[in-house]
């Protein structure tokens, strides 16, 4: 019995455990993925415009992107604190306006809408931070796949969510919203004491590799499953049972990962949780030392890159390599003779540890930032308008389309992360052409919207998703290589504030404004005459105020057309990047390939 419970002690500490529980928060966090199923939805019921509509959008993102807030308190609170904290605005939020939807509680003006979107969507940022933190503690030398899985989770979300939604099979569009509320929520609290730090950096073993392939392929498998069943219902006309049948074969999947932390706790051989602590950790001197020595030879490091002559950085690899070392060594021996005084550093090179402030003065950054900006700015006013996409060009059925998008942004995500790693690695070339690659793929979509040709929809999703979502795998990484990991919360929360931005501009501006431009011209085209009668008679008994909806390829044609020529854009801003950081990203990988 002694033996037993001693297991179960080591299954609720082991870091899969906690990995696998931190996927299941994932897998219902994308909140805000769903927000194209649920926008048609509220303006239906409350006669909002597109206008209106895309500033529910743009609070959405921001409530998505600004996680200050919820960063800071991770840091504060224990983790399931600020879990209950996330799941307690989800319900809130997204509670509240489905009480306004369905007429349980009275209207609200727009802006206190926009509070209402943005503290429910703000929610899923705690989700997120609470899931990577505890992850990241306890896989400190496996962040690059722990990070990559879990946000491909939060990608999959949308489409999880709503194949979850058509089981339910209710006729109540507005139910979706009431299940965006309340499941995410009581998920979140169920594992909220799960999801924490376990001292993973002593439960290293050598059967975490294949984990990992296994939980990647399931991954796959999982991606493929849901595409599978999102084209059997958009093909097919699928009975209930089916769609049932589906859904929990979907959960299965889902759950069965469990499989790993039962497996290393109850049938192979572990280390108990005592004997752990007594594995041996790295000693803090040894650590201050190393330090030490690091920082005096970045000094040197440092008027070696002044030093050397320009032509060097175009020499073959060995060669480049012998003659800096060779400058390298006689800056030694003079700093130690005293022939020669070591200058101080102004402030760090690319490649090291920046503040934000000193990122903020870099042309790097900026180019990174607008270029972001461009390219999934653009991407999420797709994501945000699908709905109204959709139905533009005859499609009754708009969830098919953001399940869609969600499982190509996972997808875009797990590939743009691999590929930009194999462009890095192998041929030390600057990471920022992958992002280069998935702008082209997003512009090509862009045509394709605004082209409106059969087929249109399935097409374009998929390139604005692989593009969107491979967005998100390489900036991160990018942004550590070229300003550091010291400080990186900070330059990556900023950076996703080109999200939001990009959706303000793209959404809220252009293609909302296009959209009702159209959608008016259509309605006066349309009622002229009764416009006209009524006029004469002086009667607006009959006048009814109805939202403004837009029919045809025309109502985004201007804007997608917008959208891919700023695509280009950035893709041209991507390639400057590159020019610029090709010998930053040589001298950090160039020696792995000799």
């Amino acid at each position: 019995m002694g033996r037993l419970q001693g297991r179960f002690g080591s299954f609720l500490n082991n870091r899969w455990l906690v990995f696998v529980a931190a996927m299941w928060v994932q897998s219902v966090a994308g909140i805000g993925y769903l927000f194209g199923s649920l926008s048609p939805v509220i303006k239906s019921s409350l006669g909002y415009n597109q206008r209106q509509i895309a500033s529910l959008g743009v609070a959405k993102d921001l409530g998505d992107s600004v996680g200050f807030l919820a960063g800071s308190l991770c840091e504060i609170l224990p983790l399931w604190a600020a879990l209950l904290i996330g799941a307690l605005q989800n319900l809130i939020g997204y509670g509240w306006v489905w009480l306004i939807v369905t007429g349980r509680a009275p209207a609200l003006p727009l802006w206190a809408m926009c509070v209402l979107i943005f503290l429910g969507n703000n929610g899923e940022t705690y989700f997120n931070t609470a899931a990577l933190v505890s992850c990241v503690q306890n896989f400190p030398k496996s962040r690059g796949p722990i990070v990559g899985i879990l946000k491909g989770f939060a990608g999959l979300s949308g489409a999880i969510l709503t194949q979850i939604f058509a089981m339910i099979h209710t006729s109540d569009h507005a139910a979706l919203i009431f299940m965006v509320a309340v499941g995410p929520s009581l998920v979140v609290i169920a594992l909220m004491f799960i999801v924490r730090p376990v001292g993973g950096h002593r439960q290293v073993r050598p059967s975490d590799k294949s984990s990992f392939m296994f939980i990647y392929s399931l991954c796959l498998l999982l991606a493929a499953y849901l595409m599978g069943i999102m084209l059997l219902e958009d093909l097919v006309n699928l009975s209930h049972t089916v769609i049932i049948a589906f859904t929990v074969m979907l959960l299965f999947l889902l759950i069965f990962p469990i499989v790993i932390p039962l497996l290393l706790t109850f049938h192979f051989d572990v280390i108990s949780p005592a004997q752990e602590f007594l594995l041996p950790e790295t000693s803090k001197g040894e650590t201050s030392k190393s330090g030490q020595s690091e920082e005096q030879n970045e000094v040197i490091l440092s008027e070696v890159e002044e030093e050397k002559p320009k032509e060097v950085d175009l020499l073959p690899t060995l060669e480049r390599q012998k003659r800096i070392a060779q400058l390298q060594a006689r800056l030694f021996q003079a700093a130690a003779e005293g022939a020669v005084r070591v200058k101080k550093r102004r402030g760090p090179r690319r490649g090291e540890d920046f503040t934000l402030t000193q990122a903020l003065i870099k042309a790097d950054f900026w180019l990174i930032f607008v270029s972001l900006l461009l390219g999934s700015g653009s991407g999420l006013t797709v994501i945000d308008n699908l709905g109204q996409m959709s139905e533009s060009l005859g499609y009754d059925d708009t969830h098919i389309f953001v399940s869609m998008i969600s499982i190509w942004n996972f997808l875009g995500r797990v590939g743009g992360g691999y590929f930009s790693e194999i462009i890095v690695r192998d041929h030390a070339y600057p990471r920022p052409v992958a992002m280069a690659v998935a702008q082209i793929l997003m512009a090509i979509g862009h045509f394709f919207f605004a082209m409106a040709w059969p087929g249109t929809m399935h097409i374009g999703t998929l390139l604005i998703g692989l593009g969107y979502g491979a967005h998100w795998a390489i900036v991160p990484a990018a942004a550590s290589e070229l300003f550091g990991l010291k400080n990186f919360g900070a330059l990556y929360n900023f950076l996703t504030v080109a999200n939001p931005a990009g959706s303000l501009i793209f959404s809220g501006l252009i293609a909302s404004g296009i959209y009702d431009y159209e959608a008016g011209k259509q309605a006066h085209m349309h009622n002229s005459s009764a416009s006209l009668l009524q006029s004469l008679l002086h009667d607006v008994s009959f006048q009814v105020e109805e939202p403004l909806k837009c029919k045809g390829g025309i109502c985004f044609f201007f804007s997608s057309l917008i959208m891919s020529g700023l695509c280009i854009i950035a893709v041209i801003l991507s390639l400057i990047l590159v020019y610029r950081t090709k010998i930053v990203y040589t001298n950090l990988y160039g020696c792995t390939r000799t």
